[in-house]
């Protein structure tokens, strides 16, 4: 968007716009240039407008996100010398759920949702260790209660009137451990606290973190059609950190902004199911063969890269609990109106064959409205040739889900 001179606002106590806005005498946690008088345009992590840029210091919202800005500044003009101020006042009216609270992940992922505008209540569930997590974060000045459950027991109401369910529970990867290996320890935490949703929250959002993803997904499919409340709109398989590696690996490789990168990631959520469509960054840019072959390969590995780095103290917590963090604010978002906002997931899918397939989604009130499916269209040969060699690996996956959740229905 073309503009002759730059706007500035500042958000602390109170929001001024200027040709020359002064600085609020208080810390900014938060600033944004725009670069025309027009009102703040829509803006997700995985498609920034470029008429905005943010700058933050300490914020959640950072470079790459900037989380419901657009929905949480009402307008209140109010004449002082020959400014306009604006109050920020964010619509906290949306109900979240972290399930496994108190783990690695759901940690830093309940730190980064209780900063969030648009969260009244955020509900903490772990089997343990979830009080002290609770407490701590209610200490900070953001509008959501903090509400911690504790056991079985306690399942049910920490899911009541709850508009989004997260769920990152299960053990971490270790080292020389593959997603597979997580398989059967996960795959039954994952059954017992589906079910709880379908009892308790069938209309939320829900939100699989809980590796392997691939085999996850489709078993929380399975336990909602059990439940007859199953809508394939609502459930989402996590994969917003291939896209936030990938983004994150072409800016380096490519010197350029990290805002203005977007990379689509499709397929599926471990090893070569995970396939970044280079040819389809944007703005656009140029890869020798080497390149390509290069940052694929890092984009599909790097979560061993994070297990190998921290030599068996862990898996990659933090920077899953930054791209889950940015999902549930984009769903939030959606709920709250949002008209563009797109992230990739791992969801039902008939564009390929296969029941599940990670693509760019639209996001609206009611879950999903719609796939996207250019970003599919006119492959690169190498691109096709990885998408064709993927899909039988991704496919046993799925079925290794449904199985799993068939054979435990028979079983009961």
């Amino acid at each position: 968007m073309a503009s002759t001179s730059a706007t500035s606002l500042s958000i602390g106590s109170t929001l001024s716009f200027g040709h020359k806005s002064r600085s609020l005498a208080q810390p900014k946690p938060l600033g944004v240039r725009l670069k025309s008088h027009a009102s703040l345009a829509s803006f997700s992590g995985l498609k920034a407008t470029t008429s905005v840029s943010c700058e933050a210091e300490s914020s959640f919202l950072g470079k790459e996100s900037g989380v419901a800005l657009q929905r949480s500044v009402a307008r209140k003009p109010q004449k002082q010398s020959q400014r306009l101020q604006y109050h920020l006042q964010p619509r906290a009216s949306f109900k979240v759920a972290i399930l496994g609270a108190a783990g690695g992940i759901g940690q830093p992922l309940s730190l980064l949702i209780k900063m969030s505008p648009l969260v009244s209540a955020l509900h903490l569930y772990d089997i343990a260790n979830v009080k002290g997590v609770a407490a701590d974060l209610s200490h900070c000045n953001t509008p959501s209660q903090v509400l911690d459950f504790t056991g079985a027991s306690e399942l049910p109401n920490s899911l009541k009137g709850v508009n989004v369910v997260v769920i990152p529970a299960g053990v971490p990867r270790k080292p020389g451990m593959t997603r597979d290996d997580l398989f059967n320890i996960n795959a039954n935490i994952v059954k017992s606290l589906v079910e709880a949703v379908a009892d308790n929250c069938p209309d939320a959002f829900i939100h699989i973190i809980s590796n392997p993803v691939n085999s996850t997904v489709p078993i929380a499919a399975e336990i909602l059609k059990q439940k007859g409340v199953y809508d394939p709109k609502k459930l989402f398989g996590v994969t917003t950190l291939d896209v936030v590696r990938a983004n994150t690996f072409v800016a380096q490789k490519k010197n350029l902004r990290l805002i203005d990168v977007d990379v689509p990631v499709v397929g599926g959520h471990a090893g070569i199911t995970i396939l970044p469509l280079l040819s389809k960054t944007r703005p656009s840019v140029s890869f020798t063969d080497e390149e390509v072959e290069e940052l694929t390969v890092r984009i599909q590995n790097a979560g061993t890269e994070v297990v190998e780095a921290k030599a068996g103290a862990g898996s990659a917590t933090l920077s899953m609990a930054y791209a889950a963090a940015r999902f549930v604010e984009s769903s939030l978002r959606a709920l709250d109106g949002d008209g563009d906002v797109y992230e990739c997931s791992f969801v039902q899918s008939d564009l390929t064959e296969l029941p599940f397939f990670a693509s760019r989604v639209k996001l609206g009130r009611k879950g999903i409205e719609a796939l996207i499916p250019s970003d599919l269209q006119g492959l690169t040969e190498y691109e096709q040739k990885a998408l064709d060699a993927l899909k039988p690996e991704l496919k046993a996956s799925i079925e290794k889900g449904v199985e799993f959740a068939q054979k435990q229905a028979v079983a009961a």
